[in-house]
C-alpha cells in the first residue's frame, strides 16, 4: 500500500525526519549501548548528506516525558559557518542534555512505570509532521517537490494511553502523503508503528543483528522515495491491528464501538464518555452468544 505519489518526488532529494527513542529505562537493558547505537546513527546520518547535498536531516529525540529537536542539519551549512563534525558534536551534547532533563522531569512523575515506561511518540510523531508539512508548504511554491518522509527509530514498547494521539498523526501522515518508516531496535515489535507504516506506505524493519545496525539503516532507509520504486525492500508478513480501549487504555482483541465518534471500549457502556452519546439498550457480549452452527 503506497501512499505517495511518485510525481511528487521525482528526483532523488530526501528530506527525513528520524525520530530516536531515548527511553532510559529501555536503554539500560538493552544489548546494544545507547552510546554506540547513537554512533551508527551519526553515521547514517552523516551518510544521507553526503548522498546528495540537497539532502536534510532532523533529528527529534523522544523520552519518557518529553521531546524535542536535537539537530538539524540545515545548521551545518556553509552559510552558517558550522561545519558538519561541529553539529555532531553540538547533537551529541543536546541529547545529553535532553535526557537529563527528561530523567528530572521522570523522576518527578510518580505515574510512569520504570518496568514498562513507554517513550512519547505521539509527541515526537507531532513535531516531526509540523517539520514535513512546513518543508511542504515551502517547495510547493518551487520547481523541485521533494517528498519529506519520517523514519522511526524504536526501541521501548507501545504506550496504550497514546493510541489516539498517535494514530492521529498516523493519518494525518497518509493525509499528507508522508510516509513512516519504522526501524524497531527493541526486543518486540510495535503495533503502532507497524500500522504507521502500513497506512503511510512506509517500510517496517526489525533487525535481526543490532551490531550491525548501520547497515540496516543505509541498505533499507538511506534510500530515497524516488528510488525505492526499483527496489525490492523488506515488507511487514504481518501487521497487528489490534486497538487500545478508552476507557483503560488496554490493547484488545474484541470491543465495543460508539456509534457516533467511533470510540472504543473493552466493556459495555451506558454512555459514551468521548462524545456523550447515550446507547439505547444494553449491547450483547459476543463471548456469551450462544453458538448458531449447532
Amino acid at each position: 500500500m503506497t501512499s505517495a505519489h511518485s510525481k511528487l518526488y521525482s528526483n532523488d532529494v530526501s528530506l527525513v525526519v528520524v525520530v530516536v527513542d531515548t527511553n532510559p529505562f529501555f536503554w539500560a537493558a538493552a544489548a546494544l549501548p545507547f552510546a554506540d547505537f547513537f554512533a551508527n546513527l551519526v553515521h547514517f546520518v552523516n551518510s544521507l548528506l553526503l548522498l546528495n547535498h540537497l539532502n536534510r536531516v532532523v533529528v527529534i529525540a523522544a523520552g519518557v516525558s518529553s521531546c524535542a529537536y536535537i539537530f538539524d542539519s540545515s545548521d551545518a551549512s556553509p552559510a552558517g559557518g558550522v561545519g558538519v563534525t561541529a553539529t555532531f558534536d553540538k547533537a551529541s551534547r543536546k541529547v545529553e542534555e535532553f535526557i537529563a532533563q527528561d530523567a528530572r522531569a521522570t523522576a518527578g512523575n510518580g505515574s510512569v512505570a520504570s518496568a514498562n515506561a513507554a517513550s512519547l511518540l505521539s509527541g515526537a510523531l507531532s513535531l516531526a509532521l509540523c517539520w514535513c508539512l512546513d518543508i511542504q508548504r515551502i517547495f510547493r511554491s518551487g520547481t523541485r517537490h521533494p517528498q519529506p518522509r519520517i523514519l522511526c527509530l524504536q526501541g521501548s514498547p507501545d504506550g496504550p494511553e497514546q493510541y489516539v494521539a498517535v494514530m492521529n498523526s498516523i493519518f494525518s501522515a497518509q493525509r499528507s502523503m508522508v510516509p513512516i518508516d519504522s526501524c524497531i531496535v527493541g526486543t518486540q515489535d510495535s503495533a503502532f508503528l507497524q500500522q504507521a507504516s502500513y497506512i503511510t506506505g512506509g517500510v517496517y524493519l526489525k533487525p535481526q543483528e543490532l551490531n550491525g545496525l548501520f547497515q540496516y539503516l543505509a541498505a533499507v532507509f538511506a534510500t530515497d522515495l524516488h528510488s525505492r520504486t526499483f527496489l525490492r525492500l523488506p515488507k511487514t508478513l504481518g501487521v497487528d491491528f489490534r486497538a487500545s480501549c478508552f476507557c483503560h487504555k488496554k490493547t484488545i482483541d474484541m470491543g465495543y464501538v460508539c456509534s457516533v465518534c467511533l470510540s472504543i471500549f473493552c466493556k459495555n457502556q451506558k454512555k459514551c464518555s468521548t462524545c456523550g452519546s447515550e446507547f439505547s439498550r444494553v449491547m450483547p457480549d459476543l463471548n456469551s452468544m450462544p453458538d448458531q452452527s449447532k
